[in-house]
């Protein structure tokens, strides 16, 4: 095999004609969501670090910009800033939070310390009402959460809405094209939220809303094309949602040229390797070589208990395995992954900290031989669905249940063994069983067991027992970036608890995780 270089050369950018909003991240929660919120209404945009130079990004042709909320003061010392050229740019720019405090800060306004923090819902009066507050009423709820405040807006501009506790709640200069919301309007809890957004991306920014599915695949297939060229990829296939519409994507764009190569690392869920090859190779009519290295995985795992070194080991294992049975296949040139927005979040840029490394981020080794297709790499994960459903997939495979690369290593906290892995696997398979009955599928956007690595006393036919308890967990969620814990019926925990009890040995007491995310995250590990 060739030695290929380490950079991601596939990622698979979208088509420079369509239009693009650019949302500078300065490490706000919800900058994500601002992301989703634009694309949902149908314009297409990425997320840049506030380190990033008005000529980089001027080079994009963004139709406009958008500043998020972050958690710093704008007059602090180390006070992120973007380049104040972006604001002289003659691109229009809505400053959301942080974002509308920088653009005052940097433009001559003047922002403060409120008397009081401002969180949760607010009632705000719109002065204006046009601009972005276009066809909205004079008095609207609003979602705020900010500390600084801007007291009086730069020169030039004119105050466009207050609420009880901020003299400027919104603001704009219309003959530069600069606005500004103290509030959050990408939030569920803003209602009119979304109007003032389009507000701004259709009337201001002048946006066609070309970012549609049938658009995005257009156009990667294009792309993925061009960047392959006349080259051979194989693929790396879970049998996850991601991964499946990677790989249908690819095979469209190359057909034959793409081998896809499935690893039993005997971390899978019951039945997941019987499901994943009749759905390639019968189905979808994908060549398919499945791999068995169940044994190979558990002893690299041996002794190891820290999470991050397990995800580490199955990453950097799970390539080698790649590497090894791609040298079989004769010349190749890419590594097909179904990477994700969010993976990319979690595993750390510029502008977030790492919360936990992902196998398809993370875990790869320096000396990768084959460079990288990642075509759905600035998707989440309600958009990859929908680009499934565009390109045919069946819904079974489409709301199939996330799950993490590394798998039921994850589940078992602690040191991973056969005993463990038979256990947390038919636990998991009675809770998914059991929500697949009570018909709560779609409701859920993730359900799985957890093994604890200690003992309980139990009692069981009057005897005694000392096992391990499991842990159920099951959240809500429209992206994975957040989640709350489903409100699942007290009857079907009863059910789900009597079953894992009586027919899982090893396991003698059940209990529900009803953490939200943040503060936990949605696995364990």
């Amino acid at each position: 095999m060739p030695s290929l270089c380490r950079r991601r050369a596939a990622e698979v950018k979208c088509m420079s004609e369509r239009d693009l909003i650019l949302v500078v991240d300065f490490g706000g929660q919800y900058t994500q969501l601002i992301a989703r919120r634009i694309r949902e209404a149908g314009v297409y945009c990425e997320i840049v670090p506030y380190t990033a130079a008005w000529e980089e990004l001027r080079a994009k042709r963004p139709r406009g910009l958008v500043l998020s909320g972050g958690p710093a003061s704008v007059y602090s010392e180390k006070a992120p800033q973007c380049d104040p050229r972006l604001l002289r740019g003659g691109v229009p720019v809505l400053g959301i939070c942080y974002g509308m405090q920088l653009m005052a800060f940097l433009l001559k306004g003047s922002v403060r310390r409120g008397e009081r923090r401002e969180y949760g819902r607010v009632q705000v009066t719109v002065r204006r009402q046009e601009a972005i507050f276009k066809g909205l009423p004079r008095e609207m709820p609003v979602w705020m959460s900010h500390g600084d405040l801007v007291e009086a807006p730069p020169p030039g501009f004119t105050v466009a809405a207050t609420s009880e506790g901020t003299p400027v709640a919104a603001m704009f200069d219309e003959q530069r094209r600069l606005f500004g919301v103290q509030f959050h309007p990408e939030v569920q809890h803003t209602p009119f939220g979304k109007d003032i957004l389009r507000n701004f991306l259709y009337d201001i920014c002048s946006c066609k809303g070309d970012w549609t599915p049938a658009s995005f695949i257009a156009g990667q297939i294009e792309e993925i094309r061009k960047i392959v060229g006349n080259g051979r990829v194989v693929g790396a296939l879970s049998g996850g949602v991601d991964s499946t519409v990677a790989a249908t994507l690819v095979h469209r764009a190359i057909g034959e040229r793409l081998t896809c190569i499935f690893v039993d690392h005997g971390l899978l869920r019951k039945g997941e390797r019987e499901e994943v090859e009749w759905t390639m190779r019968e189905r979808l009519g994908v060549k398919l070589i499945t791999v068995e290295a169940g044994e190979r995985f558990l002893a690299k795992l041996s002794g190891v208990t820290d999470p991050e070194e397990k995800r580490k080991i199955i990453g950097h294992e799970f390539i080698r395995v790649f590497e090894e049975e791609a040298s079989r296949l004769g010349e190749l040139d890419f590594l097909l992954q179904g990477t994700l927005y969010p993976d990319v979040i979690e595993s750390g840029t510029p502008t977030a900290a790492v919360i936990k490394s992902h196998h398809n981020v993370g875990g790869l080794p320096e000396d990768l031989k084959l460079r990288l297709l990642e075509p759905l790499r600035w998707l989440f994960k309600d958009e990859v669905r929908r680009v499934g459903l565009e390109l045919g997939l069946p819904e079974e495979i489409i709301w199939r249940q996330p799950f993490p690369g590394p798998g039921l290593a994850v589940r078992v906290l602690g040191e991973v063994t056969p005993e463990k892995l038979a256990m947390v696997r038919e636990a998991d398979y009675i809770l998914r069983t059991e929500i697949r009955r009570a018909g709560l599928e779609r409701e859920i956007w993730q359900c799985f067991a957890v093994l604890l690595p200690v003992r309980s006393v139990g009692v069981m036919g009057d005897e005694r027992t000392y096992a391990h308890p499991v842990v159920i967990r099951a959240v809500t969620s429209e992206d994975a970036m957040t989640a709350d814990w489903a409100r699942l019926p007290h009857d079907l925990l009863e059910r789900i608890a009597g079953r894992i009890v009586g027919e899982v040995p090893g396991i003698n007491r059940v209990l529900y995780d009803i953490t939200s995310k943040p503060p936990g995250t949605i696995e364990w590990e």
